[in-house]
């Protein structure tokens, strides 16, 4: 009975029963399913100081602002929410009893459905009386089917959070081995975890973020030019996307002419505007091909190297690359391109890595490439040999497989083997450093060296 974990309800009379705590909590769509835990729990009134659920948008607007954007269920939403409930606390209630109480206000918007149910919520509070205030802000998305159970992991997301918050935020690591405290797998992904103020001084938004992939809880981690975890599904909206995969360990100067062909090609024959046009360099944390799982630490040696160049970096758990477009699918309909090296052709048209599906590999090639998705190859050129879309030949078995998408132009190389120098893999960089070969210098662009330089 001792290791027997707390209920959601036990957790939320926890903070009832904590009179060190005052607050409000606001929430629109899906109910209010966080403020009800601590309703059911008792105690309420010794924790609780007001709820509000504006549904209708001309309430919500004259509360907290119109959104520009015209979206409800966005990050700005949610800070405003948490900024306008907190600032009624400070004015109304500090004076009275604001040398002995910590007050915090929690916020959630959240739009609920079979096929996309997703919401930000967060909660700001005083980890100490008259502290400045701390925050934690995260975008999640509901993966049930059914709207109940949605409800369901939303009430339990929301009373972790806020239990974490108040008793658990210690390191970034303790938050997040009890965020997910009674939620099945597969059951909600948190896209983007977000920290700020004097609770977290010490809290890497980056670091956490990668972790929290890792552990599972996401499918994907967007990091933005700058080196800041962003959410995908406002970052991708709108663009169109060209990504290039591959092992980065570490970036080489080809991996940079391939992303620089691969964009001219993608908004050639697609006629994009370079503005509307993200370039991604993406890895993943599950490699099929080298059957290894990348750790938390490694997965931020590659992001450093990235971010040094100022790219998009996208980190995911996928080891197909059908499962990376139906994930950028999920936030923008624009033309999306994957660009790689010709010598990954023998393993994607390989079907032993399609047995999951029941129509084999024609239908993970299906669902990669359409009408508005391409596969672009980059050659592979050695001193011996140089490997192009025409020079590849695959198995009998899905010979006519490959045909049928090469002369539809779905797959396309985008440079011949005289428009390019030696391709030089990340496992050419290790060979040369293992073998003490300084040569490898001038393969790698400066900023990298600097960065593996520090131990990164």
């Amino acid at each position: 009975m001792k290791n027997r974990k707390q209920t959601i309800i036990e957790k939320a009379l926890d903070i009832n029963l904590d009179l060190a705590w005052y607050g409000t909590f606001a929430e629109i769509g899906a109910g209010q399913e966080v403020a009800r835990q601590f309703f059911q729990a008792g105690k309420a009134s010794q924790t609780v100081a007001l709820t509000i659920s504006a549904y209708d948008m001309t309430f919500s607007d004259v509360i907290y602002g119109k959104e520009k954007t015209g979206r409800y269920v966005c990050q700005s939403r949610v800070e405003k929410m948490l900024e306008k409930e907190y600032s009624k606390l400070i004015l109304r209630l500090n004076e009275a009893r604001g040398k002995k109480t910590c007050f915090f206000s929690f916020a959630d918007t959240v739009a609920t459905s079979q096929n996309k149910s997703h919401g930000w919520m967060g909660v700001r509070f005083q980890h100490a009386p008259q502290a400045e205030p701390s925050e934690v802000v995260l975008h999640v998305r509901l993966l049930d089917k059914q709207r109940l159970l949605q409800q369901e992991n939303l009430a339990k997301l929301g009373v972790n959070l806020i239990h974490c918050a108040f008793y658990k935020r210690k390191t970034g690591t303790t938050f997040l081995d009890d965020l997910f405290d009674q939620i099945k797998e597969d059951s909600v992904s948190v896209d983007v975890i977000y920290f700020k103020g004097p609770a977290f001084k010490d809290y890497n938004d980056t670091e956490i973020n990668v972790d929290l992939l890792s552990r599972g809880w996401n499918e994907g981690l967007f990091i933005d030019e700058n080196g800041l975890a962003q959410n995908p599904s406002d970052a991708f909206y709108g663009k169109n996307l060209l990504v290039q995969r591959a092992y980065f360990n570490p970036l080489t100067k080809t991996h940079l002419d391939v992303t620089e062909r691969g964009v001219k090609h993608f908004e050639s024959e697609f006629k994009l505007k370079s503005a509307d046009t993200m370039a991604i360099f993406e890895f993943t944390m599950n490699n099929r091909l080298k059957n290894e799982t990348l750790c938390t630490e490694e997965a931020l040696q590659k992001v450093a190297m990235l971010s040094a160049l100022k790219k998009n970096i996208l980190i995911t758990r996928f080891s197909l690359f059908y499962e990376l477009k139906q994930y950028a699918r999920l936030f923008t309909d624009k033309p999306f391109g994957i660009v790689t090296s010709a010598r990954h052709l023998e393993k994607l048209f390989d079907e032993k890595f399609y047995f999951d599906l029941n129509g084999g590999l024609l239908e993970g090639m299906s669902k990669l490439l359409g009408r508005f998705s391409r596969l672009y190859i980059y050659p592979h050129k050695t001193e011996e040999i140089c490997i192009l879309t025409k020079s590849f030949f695959p198995q009998k078995a899905v010979k006519n497989i490959y045909t049928h998408f090469i002369e539809n132009k779905m797959i396309q190389d985008i440079a011949g083997c005289d428009d390019i120098a030696e391709f030089v893999h990340s496992e050419d960089i290790i060979k040369m450093q293992k073998s003490k070969n300084s040569a490898w210098k001038k393969y790698v662009p400066d900023e990298v060296i600097k960065v593996m330089s520090k131990g990164r």
